[in-house]
């Protein structure tokens, strides 16, 4: 039920240059990455598509089924990017894919080279020595809801590949290397945060997170999570947001937020109830907050859960 970061929708390919009503596709290349855009027409099922690079896939129209990585299928719904490593088979299911209801996905292929070259800037400017942490894109998280940042990146990229800029494999790799590392970013914090309650405090992440988590309904200031990390506040602020993509104060929200959905499951709770037990101060904020996120207010949420 949260916010769908859609990205802008793309011209459909007139229907007398269409070369097949499944999986249609028009190719942009360029020099580290190739724009591919996909339409398919008609239902259709178990339909395979592999690539020889990484490729980071996105939907703009209609609804898919996804079957990768020998688990289970899931609804891949536009809003949302799916990573997948060079030579892995995407086996995929089109069951409402109509003349007047097409699907439209994005698959940015990218050059290993440019992978490899992320990393490396990432492990060379972004991890400290006293964090036994090497940066890497990892696929046991490989379904991602897009955020504003990824949304606009993906825009970005998709303007600049189809466009006729002379400079365009420039901006591509600015806004390439900029998406690789929100998404490796958001894989770092999910990986830390699952960690926490299997490994303990491992690192000064683990333990700064665990912390948050244990208080999240209290007041939490940046200068006290500073503390605990042993770095002054600002120090500790461009770490953060360096290690994971979001600021401390994002992260909290976007927790309290979690545990505020789970509260407004008992209708029991009020609102103004609700924004306590999680730690708000100003119940308008919290509304407001949780509309932002999710994309309705914490009431009408609630009415729905009953449903």
């Amino acid at each position: 039920m949260a916010v769908k970061h859609h990205l802008q929708k793309i011209d459909l390919t007139h229907p007398k240059y269409l070369q097949t009503l499944v999986e249609n596709r028009r190719i942009f290349n360029l020099k580290n990455c190739e724009l591919n855009v996909f339409e398919s027409y008609q239902e259709t099922y178990r339909v395979p598509l592999t690539f020889s690079d990484f490729v980071i896939t996105s939907m703009v129209r209609g609804k898919k089924v996804m079957h990768l990585f020998d688990k289970p299928a899931f609804d891949y719904l536009p809003g949302e990017t799916v990573i997948v490593p060079a030579n892995e088979t995407m086996v995929i299911d089109f069951p409402e894919a109509q003349t007047e209801n097409p699907t439209q996905c994005i698959a940015l292929a990218v050059d290993a080279a440019s992978i490899h070259n992320t990393m490396d800037y990432l492990n060379e400017y972004y991890n400290s020595s006293r964090e036994d942490h090497s940066w890497k894109l990892q696929f046991n998280k490989y379904h991602f809801d897009n955020d504003t940042d990824i949304t606009e990146l993906i825009n970005k990229i998709i303007r600049v590949c189809s466009g006729g800029d002379r400079s365009k494999n420039i901006f591509a790799d600015l806004n390439l290397k900029e998406l690789l590392i929100r998404l490796v970013q958001s894989q770092h914090l999910q990986q830390v945060a699952a960690e926490i309650g299997i490994g303990g405090n491992q690192s000064r992440l683990h333990y700064v997170l665990h912390y948050i988590n244990e208080h999240i309904t209290d007041k939490i200031a940046v200068d006290t999570l500073s503390r605990k990390a042993y770095m002054s506040r600002n120090m500790f602020f461009k770490w953060f947001k360096e290690q994971f993509g979001i600021t401390p104060l994002e992260y909290i929200n976007r927790e309290r937020i979690k545990l505020a959905k789970q509260l407004l499951a008992d209708p029991r709770n009020t609102i103004s109830e609700v924004s306590s037990q999680c730690g708000f101060t100003d119940v308008n904020y919290f509304v407001r907050l949780f509309k932002k996120t999710e994309g309705i207010t914490p009431g009408l949420y609630q009415s729905c859960m009953k449903d």
